[in-house]
């Protein structure tokens, strides 16, 4: 890591952030911590250009020490480091009532936004927002399209949507103002398993066409 990156700050009692300066190399620390498994940390939270890690207050000095160590060690978070990311394959019904429409803001045809996104090469960037909404990064940047006006009330669960530079399943019914594109069977967010969340930081995503 260089310039900012590498630096790490307390956040409250029990928490201490990393500032990684790049998506990737935050999903490379969360691979590492989460690879050595460390008695103490009760979460891991990694974002765009951080990765936030709550401990256990009477372990907090020696988790920082350990996570510091990871940070500081040389090559520890090369490009080389850690297995190859899984990869989830969603089909998805492209039925979405905003598809026309991005096909018209866009300039394509509806066929065309559908080849275009199952084309790209997604990657879980972070979850936020709810439990288990995946932030998807690598969307087409011809998709690219703002949000809604006006948020809808409530979208389905399932919901396959696109907004800005990214795409996202709704985990679960709630309000969003996303373009949607189709929906999905595929349960991104189940709280009897284990993780919960199907899309974790690093996952590749490929959208297939049901």
């Amino acid at each position: 890591m260089t310039g900012a990156s590498g630096v790490l700050r307390r956040v409250g009692e029990r928490a201490l952030l990393v500032e990684t300066g790049a998506l990737a190399e935050s999903h490379r620390l969360d691979a590492a911590l989460r690879g050595l498994a460390l008695a103490g940390v009760e979460e891991i939270v990694p974002g765009p250009e951080t990765v936030l890690v709550v401990a256990a207050e009477e372990d907090f000095e020696e988790i920082w020490e350990r996570v510091e160590a990871v940070v500081r060690e040389p090559g520890g978070l090369g490009p080389d480091a850690g297995p190859a990311p899984a990869e989830v394959v969603v089909e998805v019904e492209y039925d979405g009532a905003d598809l026309a429409v991005v096909a018209e803001l866009t300039g394509l045809s509806v066929d065309e936004v559908v080849a275009r996104h199952c084309a790209s090469p997604f990657v879980v960037g972070w979850l936020g927002f709810a439990p288990g909404f995946a932030y998807l990064v690598g969307l087409d940047p011809a998709l690219e399209v703002p949000r809604l006006e006006v948020p809808r009330t409530s979208v389905p669960g399932g919901s396959v949507a696109i907004a800005g530079r990214y795409s996202a399943i709704y985990p679960a019914a709630s309000p969003g103002g996303w373009r949607l594109l189709g929906r999905t069977r595929t349960r991104v967010w189940d709280v009897t398993a284990e993780p919960p969340s199907l899309l974790r930081p690093g996952t590749r995503v490929r959208m297939v066409a049901a």
